[in-house]
């Protein structure tokens, strides 16, 4: 029988998401005639009676496990020899901050399946937790501009029940005839919208969120043709747009004049061309003064990002004239309010975990435990017995 371990998550701040929540671990080993232990923790979003409740044993040693989940990156000292880990281990893009990670695994032996790597034969990733993160930037993002400019109360999504409980305020909520910029087309993305039509936000097009005035709240949902254009003849194809972005310019400074939100949704790398550049901002047409910035790169697609910001203390401005980061709602048109955090889906830990574990369930499970070869989780393996896998060659500069 295999026996799969649910980690302790440990990286510091702790994070509250849990892989599988009690009722999953129970629905899994029913499912897939497997044994889940569950390593005790004073943080997971479940408590631990919840998953003794549903008759999972709790172990504070492992080692017996042949599969260890987690969320967020292991400690390197907590990394057990010769395992298979799932978890998020940012470390494709051969991010700095997790190098002495990348080649503790290496030399451990470990089997790494990145959560962020498991992808459809489409490439569209199967796990995430990009639509939650879209939802409560969304959220918080209506927020800041109600507190703002004193126009309407929201209470946090981390005050809430979950999801129900937090948008059941808003039907007490009168939006006053704002307009509203959504960026992307992923998941994230589609969290934002969903907030959209839950608020009654009324979608336009984007030629007429241009053009004509509102006595209602609206947005506009900008991605691939109406936001990206060829720098030489003005056109968009995706696939080329995706080989070559910097052959690419953003189209995104028409909407400066006209919105009063923007919810940035849109993947970015330093080759794809920022949304705008920070000295818009000081240009008297520029009407923007809230931002969602829920993909939250810093000095990334939007310039003015000085950072990530905290679930606690989730909003900062950036002054037009200095670019230094002062303090939020202020009622100024000369201060941006920027809500930057870059861990939104804690504030919603136990729905976010839920969505997160039934794709789990629905679709790596038996890919995971099947005898054949899975191309899902092959394209998904980093590195395994000591050595990159085929896919993941690039990083050898970086993780030996």
């Amino acid at each position: 029988m295999v026996h799969i371990g649910l980690i302790r998550e440990e990286k510091t701040p702790p994070d509250t998401r849990v892989a599988l929540t009690p009722q999953q671990c129970k629905e899994a080993q029913r499912l897939f005639g497997i044994k889940i232990w569950v390593e005790p923790s004073p943080n997971r979003c479940f408590p631990d009676s919840d998953y003794i409740d549903a008759g999972i044993e709790m172990k504070t040693d492992l080692s017996g496990c042949d599969i260890l989940i987690g969320i967020k990156e292991v400690p390197i000292d907590k990394l057990i020899e010769g395992k298979t880990y799932l978890f998020f281990s940012h470390t494709k893009k051969k991010q700095p901050y997790n190098q002495k990670l990348m080649q503790a695994l290496i030399k451990k032996r470990i089997r790494l399946i990145d959560y962020e790597c498991l992808t459809h034969t489409d490439g569209q990733r199967i796990l995430g937790f990009g639509f939650f993160a879209g939802v409560i930037g969304a959220h918080n993002g209506l927020l800041t501009y109600g507190k703002k400019f004193a126009k309407f109360h929201l209470t946090p999504a981390h005050h809430s029940q979950g999801l129900e409980d937090m948008t059941e305020q808003y039907k007490d909520v009168y939006l006053p005839p704002i307009k509203i910029a959504v960026t992307g087309s992923g998941k994230v993305a589609s969290g934002i919208v969903d907030i959209m039509d839950r608020f009654d936000i009324e979608f336009v097009e984007p030629e007429d969120y241009l053009e004509k005035q509102f006595s209602y709240p609206v947005y506009t949902h900008l991605k691939g043709n109406s936001l990206y254009v060829r720098k030489d003849n003005g056109t968009y194809h995706r696939e080329d747009f995706h080989h070559f972005p910097q052959d690419y310019q953003c189209s995104f400074k028409r909407f400066l004049p006209v919105t009063d939100i923007l919810m940035n949704g849109i993947y970015w790398d330093k080759n794809v061309p920022r949304l705008f550049e920070k000295e818009a901002i000081q240009q008297p047409s520029y009407k923007m003064n809230v931002i969602a910035d829920i993909t939250c790169d810093m000095d990334g697609s939007v310039p003015i990002n000085l950072g990530a910001s905290t679930i606690a203390d989730p909003v900062y401005g950036v002054d037009k004239k200095t670019f230094q980061k002062v303090a939020p709602f202020q009622n100024r048109t000369d201060v941006v309010d920027i809500m930057a955090v870059d861990n939104l889906p804690n504030e919603l830990p136990q729905d976010a975990s839920r969505h997160f574990g039934q794709h789990i369930i629905k679709y790596i499970l038996a890919e995971l435990l099947s005898a054949n070869k899975s191309n899902i989780i092959d394209r998904a393996t980093i590195c395994s017995n000591g050595q990159l896998t085929e896919h993941y060659e690039y990083l050898s500069d970086y993780a030996y």
